[in-house]
């Protein structure tokens, strides 16, 4: 019994498929953001460790 692809199918394959790339990049996108904010915050915390003047007691 073979059955073939309807127009219905490729309709909904296609929206899906794009449906998954814009979430995916989206996803990319917001990560990447996340890990450039956060990599300029050790490096702005190494920056003012670096100036601060030693503790004497």
């Amino acid at each position: 019994m073979g059955t073939s692809l309807t127009p219905e199918f490729w309709e909904r394959f296609t929206l899906l498929l794009f449906a998954a790339m814009g979430v995916t990049f989206a996803l990319a996108a917001l990560f990447d953001t996340l890990a450039l904010r956060r990599q300029n915050r050790r490096a702005h915390r190494t920056e003012t460790a670096d100036h601060r003047p030693p503790v004497r007691s």
